[in-house]
C-alpha cells in the first residue's frame, strides 16, 4: 500500500494510472477545437477587434471542472482510508520466576566491572524489564537467606528490590546455597503457574546454612520448579575482598575463584534446568539472554481495526463539480462562442 500523510493509505493505488488520461483529454480537446473551427479569409480584422466576450474566454473553465471531477473520481477509486489500530494482549501462560542472588562478601570481587554483585544487578534489571507479563520475586542469601520481594506482577517493585541489593554485614558472611534455594522454592510452592523457574546465582561453595542443597533441590523437583544455576567468577584468581578495615572498606588481594560447579550442575540437571558459567560481564549478559529465550511467555494479541473510508467525500466533490459544470454549460455558457 502507498503510505500517505496523516496515516492515510490507498487500498487500490493502481487506479492512479488513470490520471495519465487527463493530459490526453486536454490534448484531444485542443485538437478537436481546432478541427471544428473553419478558416475564413477576409481582407481585415479591424471590424472584429474587441468582439471576444468574457464568457467565450472563460469557456475552458468547463473543461477544467470536468477534469477536476474526473481526478477526484480516480482518487476515490484508489480508496483512501485511515486506519486506527487498538491492540489488546492477554497472557495465556505466565511464568513465575525467582532470582536468588548471592550477596556474600566474595561477590564484591572485581573480576567483573565494577564488581560481581553490581554486574549481576545490571543484567537482572534488563531481564526483568524484558518480562512485563511474568511474576518475578527476589531472594538474597549469604550464610542466611531472606525474601527481598515475593513474586509480583508489579515490575517497579521488583526493579527497586534488585536496585537495592547490596552487601551487608547484617547477614553473616558465607554461602548457604541450600538456604537460598529453599527460600526460593518456598516463594514458588503455592504458585498455580504452569511454569515456575528459579535463577540461582553464586560465586562460591556451600559452606553455611542448615539446609542441604540436595534437599532443597528435591523440594524444587517435588513442586515442579526448574532451576537455572549460574556460577559467577573468572577462571583462576581474582581481586577479592580478604579483610575489612575499621572504616568498613575492604582490602583486596588476589584469591582463587572456587565455585562448586559439580553441585550447581547437579541441581540444574535434577530440576530440568541448565548450568552456566559466567566469567565476565558480557558472558553473564549472554546467559541471561539465553534463559530469556528458553523461558518464553505465551501472549495472545488481539487487534481491533477502525477503518474510515475517504472515497465518499471525494465522490461527493466530483459530483458537485460535474453538477456545477452542467449548470454553467446550459446557462451562462449556452450561447457563448
Amino acid at each position: 500500500m502507498i503510505q500517505w500523510w496523516n496515516r492515510m493509505e490507498f487500498v487500490d493505488p493502481e487506479f492512479f494510472w488513470l490520471l495519465l488520461l487527463l493530459p490526453l483529454i486536454v490534448a484531444y480537446y485542443i485538437w478537436q477545437g481546432k478541427k471544428q473551427n473553419a478558416d475564413v479569409c477576409i481582407s481585415t480584422l479591424k471590424g472584429f477587434e474587441g468582439s471576444d466576450s468574457l464568457l467565450a474566454r472563460l469557456r475552458p473553465l468547463l473543461l477544467v471542472l470536468r477534469l477536476l471531477a474526473l481526478a477526484f473520481i480516480i482518487v476515490g477509486l484508489a480508496r483512501p482510508q485511515s486506519t486506527d489500530v487498538n491492540t489488546k494482549t492477554s497472557t495465556t501462560e505466565g511464568i513465575d520466576i525467582v532470582l536468588a542472588v548471592d550477596v556474600s562478601a566474595s561477590m564484591l570481587a572485581q573480576d567483573f566491572k565494577p564488581d560481581r554483585l553490581e554486574a549481576t544487578k545490571r543484567v537482572a534489571l534488563d531481564f526483568i524489564e524484558g518480562r512485563p507479563s511474568d511474576r518475578i520475586g527476589v531472594v538474597v542469601y549469604a550464610a542466611e537467606s531472606y525474601t527481598k520481594t515475593p513474586i509480583t506482577t508489579d515490575q517497579s517493585i521488583t526493579l527497586r528490590a534488585v536496585e537495592g541489593i547490596e552487601y551487608s554485614s547484617v547477614l553473616e558472611n558465607g554461602t548457604a546455597i541450600g538456604m537460598g534455594l529453599a527460600t526460593s522454592v518456598n516463594r514458588l510452592k503455592e504458585s498455580n503457574s504452569e511454569s515456575k523457574v528459579i535463577i540461582l546465582m553464586t560465586d562460591g561453595v556451600n559452606n553455611a546454612g542448615f539446609i542441604d542443597p540436595k534437599i532443597a533441590s528435591e523440594l524444587a523437583v517435588e513442586f515442579g520448579i526448574k532451576v537455572y544455576t549460574i556460577g559467577i567468577g573468572t577462571n583462576g584468581n581474582a581481586p577479592s575482598p580478604v579483610a575489612q578495615r575499621g572504616d568498613g572498606s575492604f582490602r583486596f588481594a588476589m584469591a582463587p575463584v572456587e565455585i562448586d560447579e559439580a553441585l550447581m550442575k547437579q541441581i540444574a540437571a535434577d530440576t530440568g534446568g541448565k548450568y552456566y558459567r559466567a566469567t565476565n560481564n558480557s558472558k553473564l549478559k549472554e546467559i541471561y539472554e539465553e534463559i530469556d529465550q528458553l523461558e518464553t511467555t505465551e501472549i495472545e494479541e488481539f487487534k481491533f481495526y477502525n477503518v474510515q473510508e475517504g472515497f465518499r467525500v471525494l465522490v461527493l466533490i466530483a459530483l458537485g463539480l460535474l453538477g456545477l459544470e452542467m449548470l454553467l454549460r446550459y446557462t451562462l455558457f449556452r450561447t457563448a462562442a
